[in-house]
């Protein structure tokens, strides 16, 4: 278990803690995942950009946790615990621990990194290390005992990060957009344009189809063009019922939003595909994110598949 350095503060399973002022309670965030996904890459870019990091905390440890950073006169106001199956029995006090806080009004979110069997296999393959739940089996039991134990903890995500794609560099990136800001929105958004042609996203919150609109792959003269060229865009939203498709669904998006703020959910990644992620899916993402971006959503574009081809 680490934490900064010079803090002298102990955690232990006897500790008494008294009750803390609430406006004192520190922010929290709780990075859980897959084993290989990149959660010490995470923690680590928490910790530089200020927070107090404890790696392999109990979970039924951390509402102590957060108690002794309220009585730390403002000294740790914001926490970063790295959960995971490291802990295995102490993993099913969890839940438990989040009702807790809860109910103590912790402003806490959690974090789950992802990543796809076949990336996973391979960084477990490059290190030479066998995953944490494979026992006698294979690294594939292991990934699949794991994601079987964390299922229900990745559908109560605030926010889910795929790292299939990306290097730790990126990784890292992603993490700072997210993080290094200051004071945080309401609501984060990601609209991220792909190609069905290469898989869904997987770290995706709500999936849009563009394929019912003619694709501009076929017509020459915009075929080495992406959904970033004016004239692509303006082929697509000449369509019948691309404008009116926008329209609805920003709407829709935005009754969503409504929603997530009064449940608390500050992240969400809307994929928008199309069959190659090229075309009419960039085009429709940039449409989308300007929309969210004017209803006041703080909101970034990815295009995951431009350039694959």
């Amino acid at each position: 278990m680490s934490g900064h350095e010079g803090d002298g503060t102990q955690v232990g399973t006897g500790a008494t803690v008294e009750p803390a002022d609430t406006a004192a309670i520190p922010e929290l965030v709780i990075i859980s995942g897959m084993s290989g996904a990149g959660r010490s890459t995470a923690a680590k870019c928490l910790e530089d950009l200020g927070w107090f990091v404890v790696d392999n905390l109990p979970p039924a440890l951390i509402p102590t946790m957060v108690d002794l950073g309220a009585r730390s006169q403002g000294n740790v106001a914001r926490i970063a615990v790295v959960v995971d199956v490291r802990g295995r029995g102490f993993f099913d006090s969890l839940r438990q621990s989040l009702a807790d806080l809860d109910a103590k009004s912790v402003r806490r979110r959690v974090i789950f990194l992802e990543a796809s069997d076949d990336a996973l296999v391979r960084r477990f393959e490059s290190v030479r290390r066998p995953h944490p739940l494979q026992g006698s089996g294979r690294i594939v039991d292991g990934i699949a005992a794991e994601r079987d134990l964390l299922r229900e903890l990745r559908g109560d995500a605030d926010l889910v990060i795929d790292t299939s794609g990306l290097n730790v560099h990126e990784l890292r990136a992603k993490m700072d957009a997210q993080f290094a800001g200051g004071e945080e929105p309401e609501l984060r958004a990601t609209v991220m344009s792909f190609g069905y042609k290469y898989g869904l996203p997987v770290d995706a919150d709500l999936v849009v189809d563009c394929r019912f609109l003619p694709n501009p792959h076929w017509v020459p003269e915009l075929r080495p063009f992406t959904g970033l060229n004016e004239e692509v865009s303006g082929y697509v939203f000449n369509q019948p019922g691309a404008k009116e498709f926008l329209d609805r669904y920003t709407e829709l998006l935005q009754l969503i939003a409504a929603g997530y703020r009064r449940e608390g959910k500050r992240y969400v990644t809307v994929a928008v595909g199309c069959t190659g992620g090229k075309h009419r899916s960039v085009a429709m993402s940039e449409k989308l994110a300007a929309r969210l971006a004017d209803a006041g959503v703080e909101t970034v574009v990815v295009h995951r598949d431009m350039g694959r081809e």
